[in-house]
């Protein structure tokens, strides 16, 4: 008959290897995500240079082209966005309807606080006042949005995570 103590260790040995074992598919895994989350990166930067560039070099639909053949902008009326397509940078003579509408929303909800005295918002407020579910993908979502509003000139983010209208839009939708 084994003794106890023997059947510890054997044990013991047992849940050692199988330490070992997921340490080792740990750091295998790990390595992989890290690939992933790389490949992820230049993705989403490319994705955001290429809206970008699209975003200055399209000619916007109805625009005109003057005598010396240079584009001339459209009426901020004839621009509307339709969903999925990308966030224009701000400039003069350009209204909300221009940005695709989820972009849209947020910058009515900002609005709308603006015009009620409250200040700026964090993305969880945000998602709250967009009737969104609370959980960390679509507040990562709305956060998302609301950088890249703030990053082309249509909300200024005062505190890191803390986003309002841009001083030069003055009012909202």
């Amino acid at each position: 008959m084994p003794s106890v103590m023997g059947l510890i260790e054997e044990r013991e040995v047992a849940a050692r290897q199988r330490v070992e074992s997921l340490r080792d598919e740990l750091d295998r895994l790990g390595a992989k995500l890290e690939e992933a989350e790389a490949a992820r990166d230049r993705l989403v930067i490319a994705k955001e240079t290429v809206s970008e560039v699209l975003s200055e070099a399209v000619e916007p639909e109805g625009a005109r082209v003057s005598q010396d053949a240079r584009p001339v902008e459209p009426e901020p009326a004839m621009a509307r966005a339709v969903p999925g397509s990308v966030v224009p940078v701000r400039r003069e003579g350009l209204d909300v309807t221009v940005l695709p509408p989820d972009y849209q929303r947020i910058m009515r909800v900002l609005a709308d606080r603006e015009r009620s005295g409250e200040g700026p918002a964090i993305c969880r407020q945000l998602a709250d006042m967009l009737d969104l579910e609370l959980v960390p993908a679509k507040i990562e979502g709305v956060r998302s949005k609301a950088k890249r509003l703030a990053a082309r000139g249509w909300l200024a983010e005062d505190t890191p995570g803390s986003f309002s209208l841009a001083v030069s839009r003055g009012g909202g939708s």
